[in-house]
């Protein structure tokens, strides 16, 4: 199960990549999401699901196999290097702390998903845009659509960790139905 886990953060975190590079960004009004966003919402769920079966150290050095794969394959996928460097950096930022705060709360582990997943994606939104996207980097998005690029981001990212941390406490109490 715990290797099951672990691919499965694996391949999410290479499709969001595959995704990102095959799709173009949604513009939903204003906002801008690219695809992947959906996936990259998705893997702070199994990063938490990964370190509640294998512990805070396996998980560290899951992620670091996680940020190479997803150098790599943003590499491969033709990403500039600038890319791949804001995507690394970010990867490792966004993921550490969601871990830590996960680590940290003292809650169900449904609403431990649902804290850290949050903090996590807002992190991942800001620094990623901001370092990868913005003038500051690659400078594929003007300054006046950086906030919408964030925030679409956060938007679809907290949605999932919502559905997340609802789905994780659905199966929380049908294991314990007298939890609260």
């Amino acid at each position: 199960m715990n290797i099951l886990l672990i691919l499965l953060y694996l391949v999410a975190i290479t499709l969001a990549n595959v995704v990102t590079a095959s799709f173009a960004p949604l513009s939903l009004g204003a906002l801008i999401v690219p695809a992947g966003s959906f996936l990259i919402g998705v893997t702070f769920i199994l990063r938490d699901l990964v370190q509640n079966a294998v512990g805070r150290a396996k998980t560290y050095t899951t992620i670091v196999v996680a940020m190479v794969l997803s150098a790599v394959t943003s590499y491969l996928l033709g990403d500039t290097l600038w890319i791949v460097f804001a995507s690394a950096v970010t990867f490792l930022i966004s993921e550490s702390t969601d871990t830590e705060i996960y680590t940290r709360l003292n809650l169900p582990m449904s609403l431990k998903v649902m804290y850290s997943g949050i903090v996590g994606g807002i992190i991942d939104s800001v620094v990623f845009i901001i370092i990868g996207l913005s003038p500051l980097g690659a400078g594929f998005l003007p300054w006046d659509a950086v906030g919408y690029a964030i925030l679409g981001q956060i938007i679809v990212k907290t949605v999932l960790q919502l559905i997340g941390a609802l789905i994780v406490g659905m199966i929380e109490r049908s294991r314990d139905p007298y939890k609260i």
